[in-house]
């Protein structure tokens, strides 16, 4: 029987690369996001489910773990992708877009993980893993509301790595600390006009990351990494 994984959030950059990785090491890959219309050919190319969910929503959530089990069963790998941000002065900004930033960065991370965490246990562990940001670690002027969601995501994978880790799951938290390029092309195409001096972080590239860390021997698991070009200051 296929492992089963599944990715939150699915796009086409860092979040199709990773799909496209389990599914070229065995995973039954299901794929969440609110638009699953833009996830056709991905789909098609590695097999994949698709579901609808809006990740702020209990009722959504606990909805796409019961179509998830009842379609191809429980996820052993989970990954928690969405993020959203406004941007602006402190004075300016309007509270319920940040109200809604915050709610789809952190609190759609709590749910996942709650229902990740119910099957996992069951079945006697897993991966669960949450992508971060630079604004996981470092504030910077007029993004307070990416800040505030990021640093809580953090605090989520930090409590989970120690509460889980036990049960045989493992919790992965993985900054992401610069620009991603546009995805699609091979890392092997050395085409300068791609991405000039390799300088935003390719989503191939970020996906080789997930993989390593997947497949990590409990025994030296790595619960946070950074990923950054190396133009990037930090």
């Amino acid at each position: 029987m296929s492992k089963i994984a599944l990715i939150v959030g699915a796009g086409s950059g860092n979040s199709a690369s990773f799909a496209r990785a389990l599914a070229e090491q065995g995973y039954r890959v299901v794929l969440a996001a609110r638009n699953i219309a833009k996830l056709d050919a991905l789909c098609t190319r590695i097999d994949a489910h698709a579901i609808g969910c809006d990740a702020t929503s209990v009722d959504s959530v606990s909805a796409l773990f019961t179509s998830m089990r009842e379609s191809v069963g429980a996820a052993e790998v989970v990954l928690y992708n969405p993020s959203a941000y406004t941007a602006g002065s402190i004075t300016e900004l309007d509270p319920e877009l940040v109200l809604s930033s915050l709610m789809q960065t952190a609190y759609g991370a709590f749910l996942v993980a709650q229902q990740a965490a119910i099957d996992m246990k069951r079945i006697g562990g897993g991966a669960l893993f949450f992508t971060g940001a630079t604004a996981s670690v470092k504030g910077f002027p007029n993004f307070a509301s990416f800040a505030m969601g990021k640093f809580a995501l953090r605090g989520l994978a930090q409590s989970l790595a120690r509460e889980l880790g036990p049960e045989n799951i493992h919790v992965a938290h993985f900054i992401i600390d610069g620009g991603i390029a546009s995805p699609g092309r091979d890392l092997n195409n050395e085409d300068a006009a791609s991405n000039a001096n390799d300088a935003q972080l390719e989503p191939d590239a970020i996906a080789q990351t997930y993989m390593a860390v997947l497949n990590q021997h409990r025994s030296a698991w790595t619960h946070e990494v950074d990923l950054r070009p190396w133009v990037e200051n930090f």
